[in-house]
């Protein structure tokens, strides 16, 4: 089970804004799809050939090609903060 704590935790690192009822709602949706994922994952599939995509195996993506790019001050022209002409961002992962 997730706790809402948690789902608060996601959304705002997020940028979410969720009320108690929503984080509440979203932790049991969330826990339900868990729970499914882990059903899914007790199916032995070890005999089941690979899936061929709808396009019949050919290669339907186009070479790669340069084109123009931004300059990193237009690239980080918008972002609420820089570093060293990097995007600098919140700590996501808990080191304990």
């Amino acid at each position: 089970m997730i706790e809402p704590e948690t789902v608060l935790k996601v959304a705002r690192l997020a940028r979410l804004e969720l009320s108690g009822d929503e984080s509440a709602r979203l932790a049991v949706e969330l826990g339900r799809i868990l729970s499914h994922v882990d059903r899914l994952e007790e199916l032995d599939v070890a005999d089941v050939p690979p899936l061929m995509p709808a396009t019949g195996g050919s290669d339907v993506y186009r070479d790669d090609a340069t084109g123009p790019t931004l300059s990193v001050q237009d690239a980080l022209g918008n972002a609420p903060d820089t570093s060293d002409d990097c995007f600098r961002v919140p700590k996501v992962i808990d080191d304990a």
